[in-house]
């Protein structure tokens, strides 16, 4: 997708001495990860770089809220983009879009579901076979993993 203005957060944000702010470090904190999460999400403009006042950043309490909702939308699995795109639609943003983006990400955790249970399937098997197989013979495991083909599902 091209990048546009509308689908990035700006470079800086002006900094306002009478908002609640804090440095770099308690932000990193208070959301409960390190500060170089901090500044990778900067370099990739999820988050908003501050002007900085006397040589120090100061980053507003709001921020905080923005990193955990970062946070959450990784542990569901969604990409850097696709967050960025569901920040961009947040404020009253189209229902439509979100659900898209959602109902992406739904499908591709269906399909490594699918996939998953296949390998789980073909191990399971792999495991009862080693286990009821004379010593003697060699490991039903290792011959499935040096053959060239796929262990098969039966």
């Amino acid at each position: 997708m091209p990048k546009t203005a509308a689908n990035q957060v700006p470079a800086t944000v002006p900094f306002r001495s009478d908002a609640a702010a804090v440095t770099i470090g308690r932000l990193a904190r208070a959301a409960e990860v390190g500060i170089e999460t901090v500044r990778y999400y900067q370099r990739r403009r999820l988050l908003a770089v501050p002007h900085s006042g006397g040589g120090v950043r100061r980053y507003p309490i709001a921020m905080i809220d923005r990193i955990r909702f970062i946070k959450r939308s990784q542990d569901l699995g969604f990409s850097l983009e696709e967050i960025r795109e569901l920040m961009r639609w947040e404020q009253g943003g189209s229902r439509g879009a979100i659900r898209k983006i959602a109902e992406a990400r739904l499908t591709s955790i269906r399909e490594k579901l699918a996939t998953l249970q296949k390998m789980e399937k073909v191990l399971s098997e792999l495991l009862c076979e080693c286990k009821h197989t004379a010593t003697a013979e060699p490991c039903p495991i290792i011959a499935a993993l040096s053959t060239d083909r796929p262990a098969e599902v039966s």
